[in-house]
């Protein structure tokens, strides 16, 4: 293997949307400066390319949302299925790192394994089975050597279900602790009126559309009883959408698109209202109190009803092991419950200060001291590159 002396390292990385390539391209950084010389290939976006990577196509070639999304794009996604899989089995690498997209990825690990078993395999974030599909951490097994794990209950979660060896590294957000958390000033801010409150309604324009008209009614509810300055961060490309859904909103938040601005005002605000996702978690780790909503289309929510674990999809939630911030999905997420939920985490009541303490326990939960997520990520990759499959790693 490449720990030769002199032997440059090949590492083979894929990523198939945006969120992969940003943590695709924090750990190529991460590699580049524990092991500097490595030859990457692959595929992947903005981040990862300008880390090193020469991308064997477009990523976006990979990005598909929702089933119509899927079905119109299936054969471009076979086609670079069969591309990506032939590229690595043509030069094969020393380690094949695989992050997120689980539905490509797993067929890359799956064809790779069945042709070529001597190539070391690592997943970067493990697929939701906690909340559904719970078959694919056993599934997974036989073809990834290493999981890395984003959140510290999910080792566990495989080790109960049969998964691949999983080692928590740590998420990403971990790395942005310091532009979340206020000053002392942006603290002072936090208790002072009016308060300020985020509304989050979503990255993606089909949540924007579906929450929309929600949020608009229910924070106009609240603004009846109470002042409130709305911060509304989004991204740019989102702006024009966002702008069009808030047009009809009786109060009108003030709409950031940088993420300086997002974060300063994430520093200093009292509450928010947020589309269920990876927001609540960052929320939680701001240590902001929140309420989110979620709803999708008619097929998805079937197929939803019999395939969900568990009795919460709020990620904060299941750090946390309790059911802190309140969420409304489908037919629950109405108007006036969703008002009523936001006024409470906005005063000073018992659901507020719960979810204060609740998220207080995140720091230990976590783990946040020694090593960065992106370089505990990187020891494990770069043990696999260098020794190979059989007893590279310690137990996980």
């Amino acid at each position: 293997m490449s720990g030769q002396a002199g032997k440059v390292l090949r590492i083979f990385m894929v990523a198939g949307e945006e969120s992969g390539d940003q943590l695709g391209g924090a750990l190529m950084e991460t590699l580049n400066t524990a092991a500097p010389g490595i030859a990457f290939t692959g595929v992947g976006g903005r981040r990862m390319e300008a880390a090193g990577l020469a991308s064997l196509f477009p990523m976006e070639d990979l990005t598909a949302i929702g089933i119509a999304a899927v079905l119109g794009k299936l054969p471009t996604i076979l086609r670079r299925l069969r591309q990506t899989v032939d590229a690595v089995l043509a030069d094969p690498p020393d380690v094949l790192v695989l992050v997120d997209a689980p539905d490509f990825t797993h067929r890359v690990a799956a064809r790779v394994r069945a042709r070529n078993p001597n190539i070391p395999i690592v997943k970067y974030v493990s697929p939701t089975v906690w909340v559904w599909r719970p078959g694919r951490a056993a599934a997974m097994r036989p073809h990834v050597d290493a999981l890395l794990a984003l959140l510290p209950f999910e080792p566990e979660v495989h080790r109960r279900l049969g998964g691949p060896p999983t080692y928590y590294v740590g998420h990403p957000l971990l790395e942005r602790l310091s532009e979340l958390r206020p000053s002392e000033a942006e603290a002072r801010r936090r208790s002072e009126e009016p308060p300020l409150v985020l509304v989050l309604p979503g990255s993606r324009r089909r949540e924007i559309v579906r929450l929309g008209a929600d949020f608009g009614a229910a924070l106009a509810r609240v603004g009846q009883g109470r002042p409130m300055d709305l911060v509304l961060p989004t991204l740019p490309r989102l702006e024009p959408l966002v702008r069009e859904t808030i047009a009809s909103w009786p109060l009108k938040p003030r709409i950031v698109t940088t993420e300086a601005e997002k974060y300063a005002a994430f520093r200093s605000a009292r509450a928010a209202l947020a589309a269920s996702g990876t927001v609540t978690l960052e929320l939680a780790l701001a240590g902001i109190p929140h309420v989110a909503a979620y709803r999708v289309g008619w097929v998805e929510a079937q197929i939803a009803r019999r395939v969900l674990q568990g009795t919460t999809v709020i990620l904060a939630n299941l750090v946390a092991g309790e059911n802190v911030v309140p969420e409304f999905l489908q037919e629950y997420l109405t108007v006036p419950v969703l008002a009523d939920a936001l006024d409470r985490v906005i005063g000073a009541t018992p659901e507020r200060a719960r979810q204060e303490a609740t998220f207080a326990r995140f720091d230990a939960i976590f783990g946040i001291t020694g090593p960065s997520p992106s370089a505990r990520a990187a020891e494990v990759v770069l043990r696999l590159a260098r020794h190979g499959r059989p007893g590279a790693l310690p137990p996980a």
